[in-house]
């Protein structure tokens, strides 16, 4: 569901861009909204979210998808844990629907679906980890990557019950907006897969804003 929001990006607090194959790792306090954008169009967010306070409970797929009834999400959707507690919930989107089936890329998967030669490929399991090690504050390891969001990405179903990339959906300037309902730490390995067209093929940076409640 479209979505406008009706914050203005000047006034937001914090603001930061992530370049393709960088990560984003940050606290978002309870009642903070964010917004991701899509600077160029078509690029593909690959985002897990925790409790900051015990990171052991994390976005859920399946909790979200079976309390919204709905694979995608879009404007409306609230992101549940996998105690089924409220997360967060896009409050805006002006893309229209995200994916939260496909999971991320890594060494193996680039391997598996494209060839041995991609294997030594950066990924986005690899940006995660970069960032669990450069911050051991937040108290996360590899134990604790699990079920993500692929914002902006296309991921279809089809009728046999599975699943393409696809060309995406998005286009520059496109965003979704989301309100934290919890303490969360947010990490984003902004994906710099070059072998689906999910990104047409080329990965490019995106914006995080942040305003505090």
């Amino acid at each position: 569901m479209i979505k406008e929001s009706l914050l203005n990006p000047d006034d937001a607090q914090q603001k930061y861009k992530v370049d393709a194959g960088d990560y984003f790792m940050r606290y978002i306090p309870a009642g903070a909204t964010f917004r991701f954008v899509d600077l160029e169009g078509n690029q593909a967010a690959d985002t897990l979210f925790y409790n900051a306070h015990n990171p052991a409970e994390r976005y859920s797929a399946t909790d979200t998808i079976r309390e919204q009834g709905n694979v995608y999400l879009t404007a409306g959707s609230q992101l549940r844990s996998n105690e089924n507690n409220i997360m967060l919930e896009i409050v805006a989107d002006t893309c229209g629907r995200h994916d939260t089936l496909g999971g991320a890329c890594a060494t193996e998967s680039n391997t598996v679906r494209y060839d041995l030669e991609k294997r030594c490929m950066h990924a986005c399991r690899d940006s995660w980890m970069l960032a669990i090690a450069e911050h051991p504050e937040f108290g996360l390891d590899k134990r604790d990557i699990s079920h993500n969001i692929n914002f902006f990405m296309n991921v279809p179903v089809t009728q046999a019950g599975g699943l393409t990339f696809e060309d995406g959906i998005s286009a520059p300037g496109k965003y979704v907006e989301m309100k934290a309902e919890m303490d969360l730490i947010v990490l984003i390995s902004n994906c710099p897969q070059l072998n689906n067209p999910c990104n047409g093929y080329n990965p490019t940076p995106i914006n995080v804003l942040v305003w505090e409640a």
